[in-house]
């Protein structure tokens, strides 16, 4: 009876979550599509006409990983957080805690939600770029994926911060002042090679590069760092941070505001 409970109780609140999005898709998948689409357009005409070529690829070609990787991390990020966020100010989720679905069965439905979300953008994006120029795929396993895998992170991450925030003003916090600039200073629009010290080492230790050429890897061939110790340790921050989901859902942390 439980596990039947726990499949009703899963897809019941997967489908809310995809439905709480694809309700308002033009806001929700075409803008953020649109947007991708304008970084492409920008950066790549404008800084493509003097940086023709960058680590032996095409100006245009070095910068999509980057911004695929962009796309799935913060509308996966943000879905989840502001999806969770927004139950426990509703009172909503008070009933979910209170039926006898699992912790495992509703934390994997939350991290879902915005997962999927992000993969159709990204989807929708690499298919949009692949109509404009020729987009090479060195190594579709691992490009599939390191964007899956950073993917999910994001999404747990989005869980995270959804239990620990208050009000919105916590979530555009996380958002703007944190993840964003560990993103756009990750090397989304150029190689470290570029850049002199102490810059070149302060690239270095922000997280997100290595989920940047993990995914350049997959797409392109090369990368800055070694791409399968990179994922290797993507894969275990990530089944790390679900554990700690799951043990803040089982204590019930911040679930009832």
């Amino acid at each position: 009876m439980s596990k039947t409970y726990n499949y009703i109780g899963f897809y019941s609140v997967l489908r809310r979550e995809l439905q709480r999005f694809w309700k308002i898709k033009r806001q929700t998948i075409f803008g953020p599509v649109l947007e991708t689409y304008l970084y492409i357009s920008v950066f790549g005409a404008a800084l493509g006409s003097r940086i023709q070529h960058l680590e032996g690829h095409a100006y245009i070609n070095f910068i999509i990983p980057g911004l695929l990787l962009m796309a799935m991390a913060m509308n996966s990020f943000s879905n989840n957080a502001s999806s969770l966020l927004q139950q426990k100010m509703q009172h909503a989720i008070d009933d979910q805690l209170a039926s006898p679905v699992s912790n495992t069965a509703l934390l994997t439905a939350f991290t879902l939600g915005g997962f999927i979300r992000a993969a159709i953008i990204t989807i929708v994006s690499f298919a949009t770029a692949a109509l404009l120029i020729d987009l090479p795929v060195a190594h579709p396993i691992l490009f599939i994926v390191s964007l899956a895998m950073c993917g999910l992170f994001f999404a747990s991450l989005g869980v995270l911060i959804g239990l620990r925030s208050q009000v919105f003003d916590n979530l555009s916090f996380y958002q703007t002042f944190i993840i964003q600039p560990l993103i756009f200073l990750g090397g989304i629009f150029y190689s470290t090679s570029l850049l002199s010290e102490p810059f070149r080492t302060l690239t270095h230790l922000d997280p997100i590069f290595y989920m940047i050429n993990t995914v350049r890897y997959g797409m392109l061939g090369s990368s800055d760092v070694n791409p399968w110790t990179s994922l290797l340790a993507i894969g275990v921050v990530t089944a790390a941070l679900i554990s700690v989901n799951l043990f803040l859902f089982r204590k019930g942390y911040r679930l009832r505001s």
